[in-house]
């Protein structure tokens, strides 16, 4: 099976996060095929490994994420979705696709140094992420781990470009939660009441101040159940904070608290604040980046130094524990937006995908 066709039969059969049974069954087989070897990982996960030349402790894992999002797809094409109300809308199945080209090559190879794992992840989209499943597993202990590798597609790159950032790249996320306590009653006794409504909006504008270019707080959700002339006991909000990294999480968080002591202090409520820390931060090692850059443009490739992305990626984990690098690849803007039910990507990509991440997978374990 070409990679192309590999990337279509997943398009077709989206599974949404650590629901990815069939997806998984799918990708053993067609590695079984290829003759390389794998496991299962993380449920629904899938880790190959290939032995190359030298000391096999030596390792470098390739990761690409293989989950699909809740929406129902409107792209026009022959391999559309054919589960309704789900769809690979960010790509995975492109980074996929990519992974398993790349395998095959380089098991096609085997000139490369020690252990490559590729690894088809589970779960990116949804807390806790597969990154954090799948190394409570411990898969590389025993292994000198030289690099972990992920890519994304990029829309806002035309084919045949790349992107990177050294150092801090993508946000960490939390999820905010909060239960405004008041005393309700009639709209027209308001001054017998206290009115959650009135300090949650008070919160909301206060919280919405704490913004800054690397500090992104939203609040997507308020639910008041009260009525024209009613005003409710309490209120609950919902919301994320985006940050670059552990002192300036910690600083929010903090400081969110206060915020909300004083509303309470202000309007006699009483409120619940609850933090879910989610993805960590994902710091791109410099030196993994430098080479990759370099690399990128002797192969032909236009290549863009991205800047800070609120968005947050489960590949964070993976940047915790070891030298990572988490680059951009390019696949025309025409693909339209991430997340959308018409995200069509350029399928050009994806032989472009392979040439690098095998190359780049050579260069690492000869390092």
């Amino acid at each position: 099976m070409t990679p192309l066709e590999f990337r279509r039969r997943l398009h077709r059969r989206p599974e949404l996060s650590f629901e990815e049974h069939e997806t998984a069954a799918f990708i053993e087989r067609q590695l079984a095929e290829a003759g390389i070897p794998c496991r299962r990982i993380a449920r629904t996960g899938v880790l190959a490994a290939l032995e190359g030349r030298g000391d096999p402790r030596r390792a470098v894992v390739l990761r690409a994420d293989i989950d699909a999002l809740p929406i129902r797809e409107r792209a026009d094409v022959p391999w559309r979705s054919e589960r309704e109300g789900a769809m690979h809308a960010c790509g995975h199945d492109v980074h996929a696709a990519v992974l398993y080209g790349t395998l095959v090559r380089l098991a096609a190879r085997r000139d490369f140094e020690g252990t490559i794992f590729g690894l088809f992840q589970p779960g990116e989209e949804c807390n806790p992420g597969g990154a954090s499943l799948v190394l409570a597993e411990e898969p590389f202990a025993g292994y000198d781990v030289r690099a972990v590798v992920g890519e994304h597609v990029e829309p806002a790159l035309e084919v045949g470009t790349l992107g990177f950032r050294a150092g801090k790249y993508m946000a960490a996320n939390d999820e905010l939660r909060f239960t405004v306590r008041g005393r309700g009653g009639h709209g027209a006794l308001r001054g017998q009441l206290t009115d959650p409504v009135a300090a949650a909006a008070e919160l909301v504008t206060a919280l919405l101040a704490l913004n800054t270019p690397e500090c992104v707080l939203s609040i997507g959700r308020i639910e008041a159940a009260g009525a024209t002339n009613v005003i409710p006991d309490e209120v609950r909000m919902e919301g994320t904070l985006r940050v670059f990294g552990d002192a300036e999480r910690a600083a929010a968080e903090k400081r969110i608290g206060e915020l909300a002591r004083g509303t309470d202090s202000r309007h006699g409520t009483a409120t619940d604040t609850e933090i879910s820390r989610g993805y960590p931060c994902v710091v791109n090692d410099p030196a993994l980046t430098a080479l990759a850059a370099a690399l990128a443009r002797s192969a032909g490739f236009r290549v863009e130094m991205l800047p800070l992305r609120t968005t947050a990626e489960d590949f964070g984990y993976y940047t915790t524990r070891y030298p990572a690098l988490f680059y951009r690849l390019g696949v025309g803007a025409a693909a339209g937006r991430t997340h959308t039910a018409l995200f069509n990507p350029d399928e050009g990509a994806i032989d472009k995908g392979i040439g690098f991440m095998t190359d780049l997978a050579l260069q690492i374990s000869k390092s």
